[in-house]
């Protein structure tokens, strides 16, 4: 690719670079076809995400699939191939985000995997599992085990994320097998088949770091005015790059301006440009993009005809107009991934049952349990039932008083004594009525606080906390994947209550 170059189809070097990267995968037909269309000129949806442990959150899988549903909408639309593309963010380095799984909750709890992960701003893509990973697929596996695809799953996870495979590897053979059927074409910049097709993009972030920065600040400004603030923070004058100084698989540090040249952040080295552009030339493999510059690359070896966006990535989207102004390209269309609510058959039971809706549940405890108890009424119902009781029996009662009269005197004495007995009676019966009652409580808040941790789990949407391999595991992989699938392809604005 020559430097400033605007793409129109892909570059055969990428071509060439991705079915190189692809053909370690397992084989598709679906995704050799796709390889095929790029190189013949077709548009790519593409969509990214970090290469969480075990695929991360539920979230990944719903943005491959709406990449595959868009993509497939837009073939039929267009009459021609267009293609999904999942980009492995592999040059991001804070592991600690991606080192941890939770499962959902199967016979009652949930679990919580990790591994460990130190900061020391190494790309992921140049990490290994350590041997702890067999530990989290045993605790996965004595979790899942009742479940009728549990050994299927968990030794599919096996056969990739075992000690000391990247953790790229390992995400993205996982990934391409759940998506072999739907032809899913993965992308992992930090291959050093791409490093070179990465150098013109570099080069002009480098080279124009102060006008591209003075860009983003102005239109940042712009949007802070219009009430939405921009959600990355830009340093004056400093290239959208990372460097690695140090080599390709050490730590990657931010070049900011001084006086002296650019220097290292939090460090005491300090470059002229033209030694980082020699660099570049050089080793490429040394330089990275930040989150602003990736979708500048990305779609400098793309045709990318629309990006699918989680919300915060399409917040800073909204930042990037300025850049891509700068490098002479057209941003893709940001469309939304399909959000997607999970609902068991035991919990569509418990909805019922509390007379909630999804969307009523997803809510904090104090809430859900205030709502769930003036539903039920269970005061109000005892307080009706002792005044309507109380009332009946006096009226009753004075009814008859004057025939009682009749008696001879002291009667009236004896009827209200009875009075008196009978409301401490329905008194009592009233309390009774709510012990019962509090005892139904307790066993509604138990009900609720499992509703809550399916639905809402540490506050967060289910999507952004439980990873796939409870659903997998018990509703099969494949039968899965294509529920999501379909629930992205009839996905409007809202989120989708998906029942399994």
């Amino acid at each position: 690719m020559e430097e400033g170059q605007v793409l129109t189809r892909t570059d055969a070097a990428v071509v060439e670079a991705l079915a190189a990267q692809n053909a370690r995968y397992a084989g598709s037909r679906a995704r050799s076809r796709h390889l095929e269309a790029l190189a013949d000129g077709a548009e790519a949806v593409v969509t990214g995400q970090q290469v969480g442990l075990f695929l991360g959150p539920l979230f990944t899988t719903y943005k491959a699939a709406t990449a595959v549903a868009l993509a497939r909408r837009l073939s039929a639309q267009r009459r021609r191939p267009v293609v999904p593309v999942f980009w492995l963010q592999t040059e991001d380095h804070d592991l600690a985000e991606i080192a941890t799984c939770h499962v959902a909750p199967a016979r009652g709890m949930s679990l919580r995997l990790e591994l460990p992960a130190d900061d020391n701003r190494i790309s992921v893509a140049h990490r290994v599992l350590p041997e702890a990973v067999d530990s989290c697929l045993s605790e996965m596996y004595a979790l899942l085990a009742h479940l009728p695809q549990a050994e299927g799953h968990v030794n599919r996870l096996r056969r990739h994320y075992r000690p000391g495979a990247g953790w790229g590897t390992a995400f993205a053979g996982t990934l391409a097998e759940l998506f072999a059927e739907e032809g899913l074409v993965l992308l992992d910049p930090r291959d050093p088949l791409f490093a070179p097709l990465s150098v013109p993009v570099h080069r002009r972030a480098i080279q124009q770091a102060r006008p591209i920065a003075d860009a983003l600040k102005r239109h940042g400004e712009e949007l802070a005015a219009r009430g939405t603030p921009p959600t990355v923070h830009v340093r004056d004058a400093s290239p959208l790059s990372f460097f690695h100084p140090d080599g390709p698989e050490r730590a990657r540090v931010r070049l900011i301006v001084s006086d002296q040249g650019l220097a290292e952040l939090g460090r005491p080295r300090v470059h002229t440009e033209a030694e980082i552009l020699e660099a570049l030339d050089e080793r490429p493999m040394c330089f990275s993009t930040s989150a602003l510059l990736r979708p500048i690359l990305q779609d400098a070896w793309l045709p990318t005809t629309a990006y699918v966006a989680g919300p915060a990535e399409a917040a800073y989207f909204a930042q990037l107009p300025p850049l891509y102004a700068a490098f002479g390209m057209r941003m893709p269309d940001i469309v939304p991934r399909v959000r997607v609510r999970l609902l068991e058959e035991k919990t569509r039971k418990a909805l019922t049952h509390l007379r909630l809706t999804a969307e009523e549940a997803c809510a904090d405890e104090e809430q859900v349990l205030a709502r769930v108890a003036a539903l039920a009424g269970d005061q109000s119902t005892a307080d009706i039932v002792s005044r309507r009781l109380t009332a009946a029996f006096g009226e009753a009662m004075e009814d008859v008083r004057p025939t009682l009269r009749a008696a001879g005197e002291g009667i009236d004495r004896a009827v209200d004594k009875t009075l008196a007995s009978v409301k401490d009676s329905i008194s009592r019966l009233a309390a009774s009525y709510l012990r019962a009652a509090q005892l139904r409580e307790r066993e509604r808040l138990d009900v609720v606080r499992r509703l809550i941790d399916w639905l809402q789990p540490y506050g967060q949407p289910q999507e952004r906390v439980y990873g796939i391999s409870y659903f997998a595991a018990k509703h099969g992989e494949r039968a899965f994947v294509e529920r999501v699938i379909g629930a992205a392809a009839d996905a409007g604005d809202g989120p989708v209550d998906l029942e399994l």
